[in-house]
């Protein structure tokens, strides 16, 4: 379970702590072999419904995660995304259905980052391991300073880094567990298209390693490049499951005439959404 999610009354408790060094801890992303991303799902909702008072927030959703796959969540405004993705990390408990994972094997990345503007990268990594109680912490903040690229910021604010800068500590907050998947809300929406590359980039080295990445986005667009699979979902219902290619497929548009927001708006349409 991420420390994303537990911040709160116990931080306080660890502050004084947070200059102490601690020893190694296991790093490093080997390239994920075919016949590990085969086995056992990384991550598997069976039949998760949500339901806030009479509202069906999500209905009979079933899919897996295979470990290095990249898969993004879209739809409409209210379509259910953030809700699943919160279940998928342990946030929400489903009204009935289940997933199958490990919470210590998931990390839960949040739209807004829950990290403290005060406190500088280092301490805020160095944090979030304790509460995640991850063995060598110290050796863990080096390795997510040098695998995010914010080691010549470790020592600044939080809150005197851009959007982008910002989003790389949540997204190393979110990977301090080293955990076998990766769950980001709306990863690039406050940033600019440098810092979307960059970010993008990142997410990728990360599948390659063998990490199964989830992410939902208004941009249609980044699930075309970067997700091997995206799921549609409108008003709680899981309308499609398949690669880019199938969604053109899907509403007659194999040859890929138009862009995969056009395939997407359209099959919404066709579906009366």
């Amino acid at each position: 379970m991420s420390g994303v999610r537990r911040v709160a009354g116990t931080a306080r408790q660890l502050l004084p702590d947070l200059r102490r060094g601690a020893p190694a801890h296991r790093s490093g992303l080997a390239p994920v072999s075919a016949a590990q991303a085969q086995a056992v799902p990384a991550l598997a909702a069976r039949d998760v419904t949500r339901r806030f008072g009479d509202r069906e927030a999500l209905r009979g959703i079933t899919f897996q995660a295979a470990a290095g796959e990249t898969i993004a969540i879209i739809g409409p405004n209210g379509a259910g995304k953030t809700t699943l993705l919160s279940i998928l990390g342990g946030v929400l408990r489903p009204t009935s259905g289940d997933v199958s994972r490990d919470p210590r094997d998931v990390g839960w990345v949040p739209q807004q980052p829950a990290v403290y503007a005060k406190l500088s990268v280092a301490e805020n990594l160095a944090l979030f391991a304790r509460l995640e109680r991850v063995a060598d912490p110290g050796a863990v903040v080096a390795r997510m300073l040098d695998q995010t690229g914010l080691r010549d910021r470790a020592g600044d604010e939080l809150g005197t880094l851009s959007g982008g800068n910002r989003q790389r500590v949540n997204i190393a907050v979110g990977l301090l567990a080293d955990p076998d998947v990766l769950l980001l809300d709306e990863p690039s929406s406050s940033l600019d298209p440098r810092q979307r590359a960059r970010l993008w980039e990142f997410v990728g080295a990360l599948a390659r390693g063998g990490t199964a990445v989830i992410f939902t986005t208004h941009n249609v667009g980044e699930a075309e490049r970067y997700a091997d699979r995206v799921l549609v979902l409108a008003d709680g219902e899981l309308l499609f499951e398949g690669t880019p290619a199938a969604l053109h497929e899907a509403v007659d548009d194999a040859e890929g005439r138009r862009d995969l927001e056009a395939a997407f708006v359209r099959f919404l349409h066709e579906r009366g959404h």
